[in-house]
């Protein structure tokens, strides 16, 4: 692996961030958490893009806000209230570490997010990018805050053939960009990495003609701009296959179930499912769950729709079936029989809002 002072030996850096930042500041989208430098803004929205497209953080982000206008709001907040917020935006931990680290920064910090890299680094659900990212465009600090994206970006600038899934390759830019950052304007330059790659240097049709970087582009130069980055394919994902069922009694009301507060999609709200085996049927298997978890009679209908929900490592095949409760049931802080208006004010994964609404247009017809 080549060092990093030899990948840039020969590289214009000067000229290199006058073209980047001259760009970006006459060029960069008018996004909600560029309105000012706040650093609790630049975290929340920093943490909302990870693993998501900007146009799905938008509403979000400017609901979020308007709940949990500062730091001291959302540390004091109900964290069924933050979930429900964070409803539709998948990767749910990353609400729940963000609630966690702001009060971690009210308690220690007096609500103000710290301006050292040891400090902000220690904060829950923070790692080397979103630090890079508070601490540069909040704070100035010239800071890295590299993620794939930027990695993509400066493997073709600077001719850079390593494979960016290995965690030393990450470290290489790391360096790279400690090399060439902008110290009297770490903000716009990290900015304008980020922007380049969102509009400029995409992963499959990267727009060089377009480029305000184009001369510094050593792939460009070289035509190899779409064989870079490199990056090893990842583990194939497993499927996985489930049942669920939208149960109602006879007025109506529906049950729904409180996920664990750990693991996967912790603390949501669901509907009963249960990963299906292969010696009995999915109804056979629904009601005998229904009766030994929940102590739940139900009588299990015909199935109305079926889901695929995709996760990094897992996809989610699932039939769903109405289902109507016969006898009581047995409330607890986990299991609840509630209106649909009621249900609403409770934080489901996508996949159990899809079954809701699927329903629900059931029920219209």
């Amino acid at each position: 692996m080549k060092q990093s002072k030899e990948i840039v030996k020969d590289f214009n850096i000067a000229k290199f961030q006058e073209d980047l930042i001259g760009w970006f500041t006459a060029e960069q989208r008018d996004l909600p958490w560029r309105q000012d430098k706040d650093p609790y803004k630049v975290w929340v929205s920093e943490i909302m893009l990870q693993q998501t497209r900007v146009d799905t953080v938008i509403p979000y982000f400017n609901n979020f806000i308007s709940k949990f206008p500062t730091i001291e709001h959302l540390a004091d907040a109900d964290e069924e209230d933050v979930l429900k917020a964070w409803e539709g935006l998948g990767y749910y931990s990353r609400a729940r570490n963000l609630q966690h680290a702001v009060r971690e920064v009210r308690d220690e910090y007096g609500g103000i997010v710290p301006e050292t890299k040891d400090e902000v680094s220690k904060l829950r659900g923070v790692g080397p990018y979103t630090t890079g990212a508070i601490l540069s465009i909040a704070y100035g600090v010239p800071e890295p805050a590299v993620d794939g994206n930027v990695m993509r970006v400066l493997s073709r600038i600077l001719f850079v053939w390593e494979d960016i899934a290995k965690p030393k390759t990450r470290k290489l830019f790391d360096e790279l960009v400690y090399a060439i950052i902008s110290h009297e304007n770490p903000s716009f330059f990290n900015q304008g990495l980020m922007e380049l790659g969102a509009l400029i240097c995409t992963p499959k049709s990267p727009a060089c003609l377009l480029c305000p970087v184009q001369e510094h582009c050593r792939a460009f130069e070289e035509g190899t701009q779409k064989e870079l980055p490199v990056k090893t394919s990842k583990k194939s994902v497993k499927a996985v296959e489930l049942a669920a069922t939208v149960l109602t009694d006879e007025s109506g009301k529906v049950l729904i179930h409180k996920r664990s507060s750990k693991g996967l999609l912790a603390n949501l709200w669901e509907f009963p499912n249960i990963e299906i085996q292969k010696d009995l049927s999915k109804e056979e298997e629904l009601t005998s769950f229904l009766t030994e978890k929940y102590g739940v009679e139900a009588e299990i209908g015909q199935p109305f729709t079926t889901i695929s929900h995709v996760f990094s490592h897992l996809t989610w095949h699932i039939t769903v079936y109405e289902g109507k409760i016969r006898g009581k049931v047995e409330e607890s802080e986990t299991l609840k029989l509630l209106t649909w208006e009621e249900a609403e004010q409770y934080a489901f994964p996508v996949s159990h809002q899809k079954m809701k609404k699927a329903f629900k247009e059931r029920q219209q017809d």
